[in-house]
């Protein structure tokens, strides 16, 4: 039988002094491990980055709201009116005196702005749909309703002209987000009258505008509304797209879909080819062209024959951003409508954008629009 292992020499005594020689060790580590751990998070902790207890200011309580950084959004503000450009607009107006015209603009960057009757209410036609959609989206900010929720169409609902949804049967549903792009994308009509009836109803709607500040805003038909009895005004238009834009109105995300919904719009012969021909293009694909320009313009139209509109946010080349919007009534499918909202958009341009970016040609230019690109959009 083996006799024990004989104990280490020493370790009777080297036993307690090596273990206090490692608990130091292990403390020096650890002190160093949370002191370097500390100075990482002390700047994120600084910026509000991890949840650290918010400080409260005001007097309801409310948390403080961190300073805005970046690019100022700008604010729907008027300081200083471009009389030269609201002069040009009532001359170019004053050649049709069987015409009614109507003009807003509004550089949101330095408050500068142009106006013909801007508050005179119009015919809105297809135009009221961008102040139906600002509503819908408010609804989806507030958890009124959900981006996929399903909307089914009855017959109340139904309209004819512009769109394809009129051609399911009855009881087909639409989700939430197909009504809302459709409603600009082609300017469909049953996918609008869907959304007003979601939103609450015309009544309903109605107030809404008011409250928003957009006293020409009414909706008294279902559309089409060939007749023109929806109305507003150029600078209810106006107002409306830069309340989403300046950040008023909406979240961050829900002004995202906004401006993607917006960007999805067919018809592009009236505002953007108006700027494009103002800096002396001319073309079949006005947003294409305008690009090299560094102009970009999300719009929405409308056009029952009577009236034709157009109301639009443009991005210019030295990063400023703008709300336009004209409208003109006059006889049915009268060519002169149409080609005052051009050459008031065209006025525009040429002051909004400087003379080196309108002397950058685009390097191919497409071929002149003919007449059937310039019938606008359908009913």
């Amino acid at each position: 039988m083996s006799s024990p292992r004989p104990a280490r020499s020493g370790s009777g005594t080297w036993g307690p002094l090596r273990l206090l020689l490692r608990l130091l060790v292990m403390g020096i580590g650890l002190g160093l491990i949370s002191g370097t751990a500390l100075k990482l998070l002390a700047p994120r902790l600084a910026q509000g980055s991890i949840n650290a207890p918010r400080l409260t200011g005001s007097p309801a309580g409310q948390p403080l709201q961190a300073l805005q950084r970046g690019i100022p959004l700008g604010r729907f503000e008027p300081h200083r009116e471009l009389t030269g450009l609201s002069r040009k607009w009532a001359a170019l107006a004053a050649v049709h005196k069987d015409l009614k015209a109507s003009g807003y603009l509004l550089v949101l960057d330095d408050g500068r702005f142009a106006q013909l009757q801007s508050e005179l209410p119009l015919p809105a036609a297809s135009s009221i749909k961008t102040p139906i959609l600002l509503a819908a989206l408010e609804d989806l900010d507030a958890g009124r309703v959900r981006w996929d929720q399903p909307l089914t169409m009855t017959k109340e609902v139904v309209g004819a002209g512009a769109g394809w949804m009129a051609n399911k049967p009855v009881g087909t549903r639409f989700p939430f987000h197909e009504a809302a792009t459709e409603m600009i994308r082609v300017s469909d009509n049953t996918a609008t009258n869907l959304l007003i009836k979601r939103l609450g109803g015309k009544t309903a709607l109605n107030a809404r505008f008011q409250a928003l500040g957009l006293p020409g805003t009414v909706i008294n038909n279902w559309l089409p509304d060939l007749e023109g009895t929806n109305t507003t005004s150029a600078h209810d238009l106006a107002r409306t797209i830069a309340l989403v834009d300046t950040g008023e109105k909406l979240s961050p995300r829900a002004r995202d879909l906004f401006r993607q919904v917006m960007g999805t719009s067919r018809t592009n012969t009236l505002l953007p080819l108006g700027l494009l021909q103002g800096l002396g293009g001319d073309s079949a694909d006005p947003d294409a062209d305008l690009m090299p320009y560094g102009v970009t313009v999300l719009n929405k139209t409308g056009d029952i024959g009577i009236a034709y509109a157009d109301g639009g946010l443009i991005e210019l080349p030295n990063g400023q951003r703008a709300v336009a919007a004209f409208m003109v009534k006059g006889p049915f499918n009268d060519p002169r409508s149409t080609d005052l909202i051009r050459a008031m958009a065209a006025e525009a341009a040429k002051l909004l954008v400087p003379r080196g970016a309108a002397a950058a040609q685009p390097a191919t230019a497409s071929a002149p629009p003919s007449a059937t690109t310039r019938s606008t959009e359908p009913r």
